[in-house]
């Protein structure tokens, strides 16, 4: 059990039997009353936010999540298999549990999965990830006088807005956090 002033950002906490992340929290000391933390909670579960102030008096069940690094290798359906980097066995993952994250990963890409209770909560991708263009219409010459962007198809499936020099075949560099184009690969 935990105090809401330990709380911060990217902690897991159990509310009511539910599974949260701090999103957001802000330690709030009135002039009148006792202090207080209002917090933004991520339900894992559901994936669905929830503003939730704690009085300072109240405890929290902290849990502890174990953080894994998982190797993708294939997937069949919407189950994605990875594998555990330390003990080697097969970890199955549905699509819902990787969110937006399975529109990164390609064969061998090391991802971080947050565990508790052998249940995979959420996944990070690598912050940058190195995707080939499978398609995108051909650059406009001259048309570049106020940048100008295009769509990109990539080798996972993703479409993102590109430069208009990218052609098909290259490989280039995505923030994975914004789903943004950063540079080409080198």
């Amino acid at each position: 059990m935990i105090s809401p002033n330990d709380l911060g950002k990217g902690r897991y906490i159990k509310v009511n039997g539910e599974i949260y992340i701090v999103e957001d929290f802000q330690h709030i000391k009135p002039g009148k009353g006792g202090a207080f933390v209002r917090t933004k909670l991520r339900n894992v579960r559901l994936d669905t936010v929830t503003d939730k102030t704690f009085r300072e008096v109240e405890t929290i069940e902290d849990i502890y999540v174990d953080e894994r690094k998982l190797l993708y290798m294939y997937h069949s359906g919407s189950v994605y298999h990875f594998m555990d980097q330390q003990s080697y066995e097969e970890i199955l993952v549905d699509k819902k549990t990787l969110g937006q994250s399975v529109d990164f990963v390609k064969d061998n890409t090391e991802i971080s999965a947050a565990v508790y209770e052998g249940q995979i909560l959420n996944v990070r991708p690598p912050l940058f990830v190195t995707l080939k263009v499978v398609n995108t219409e051909p650059g406009i010459r001259g048309n570049t006088a106020r940048g100008g962007a295009k769509l990109a198809e990539l080798e996972t499936g993703i479409t993102i807005q590109v430069p208009l020099f990218i052609e098909n075949g290259e490989e280039l560099r995505i923030d994975t956090r914004t789903g943004a184009y950063v540079e080409r690969a080198r």
